[in-house]
């Protein structure tokens, strides 16, 4: 074995032992993106941005899939009546214990295993003003239900494509792309009755700058590749550890896109 293949054997082994014993929280990707080794590009909206003037006007809000809190506490302060949901288990100890102190109610949710999503939330009719949810799934009907008339539902979506590059190695086959994008989202919703105001979409990338970054993940991500372990896929790693040994990074899609809709 040369000496350049004995580096990058030693690395291969240390990126991934370091992965699998990093612990991940909530959704607090801050092991790989605090240095840089994981990095997004930017959209072409800012999140905060597009809800901040809705969040001034509600007295009454609901933030759909809040993850470990980690976006909705940096709208404080919030609406008197604020309700967050949460269907990850291990989410929600973490969203309990960061949005509590801020008034905020978190409600955990059954993990649902088919369609409809989110279909049947334990709330009163016409009861919000705006429903936030960021990369959660919904059912428009379900949202005409709770909003009252005039509300505003904000959703940030991961479309069909996110990842698609990256998947497709480790599966080594091309895999089937659902339609879910912008289009199919808007038709929905105006399907439900909504009128909207605003709609973006934007495809982007994330980028890894080593194989560690990777693992990790698809670890914190686990629906991402399904049954996704060291193990099973370790001759995959191995084969992207050389590739950005040799680009010095990897790519893969980052897709999403935004809509504002009212009842």
């Amino acid at each position: 074995m040369t000496a350049e293949n004995q580096v990058l054997k030693e690395s291969f082994e240390s990126y991934i032992k370091q992965a699998e014993e990093a612990a991940f929280s909530g959704w607090d990707f801050s092991f790989v993106m605090r240095t840089g080794r994981m990095v997004e590009a930017p959209l072409k909206w800012n999140y905060y941005n597009f809800v901040l003037p809705h969040l001034d006007k509600a007295e009454k809000m609901l933030d759909m899939g809040t993850g470990g809190g980690e976006v909705l506490s940096q709208f404080a302060p919030l609406p008197l009546t604020t309700y967050a949901t949460e269907q990850y288990h291990p989410n929600v100890a973490v969203a309990r214990k960061r949005l509590e102190p801020l008034g905020v109610k978190v409600f955990e949710l059954e993990e649902e295993k088919s369609p409809p999503y989110s279909a049947h939330l334990p709330f009163k009719d016409a009861f919000f003003d705006l429903i936030l949810n960021r990369h959660e799934a919904y059912y428009p009907p379900e949202l005409m239900r709770i909003l009252k008339t005039g509300g505003v539902f904000i959703t940030q979506q991961v479309g069909s494509l996110n990842n698609a590059t990256l998947v497709q190695f480790f599966l080594g086959k091309t895999i089937p792309i659902s339609n879910w994008n912008l289009k199919s989202a808007v038709d929905e919703l105006k399907a439900a009755g909504f009128k909207i105001f605003k709609q973006q979409e934007d495809i982007q990338f994330f980028r890894f700058y080593d194989i560690g970054a990777i693992v990790y993940f698809l670890k914190a991500v686990p629906w991402t590749i399904k049954n996704f372990s060291v193990a099973t896929y370790r001759d995959k790693l191995w084969e992207l550890h050389i590739k950005i040994s040799e680009d010095g990074f990897y790519d893969t899609p980052k897709h999403r896109f935004i809509v504002l809709a009212e009842k």
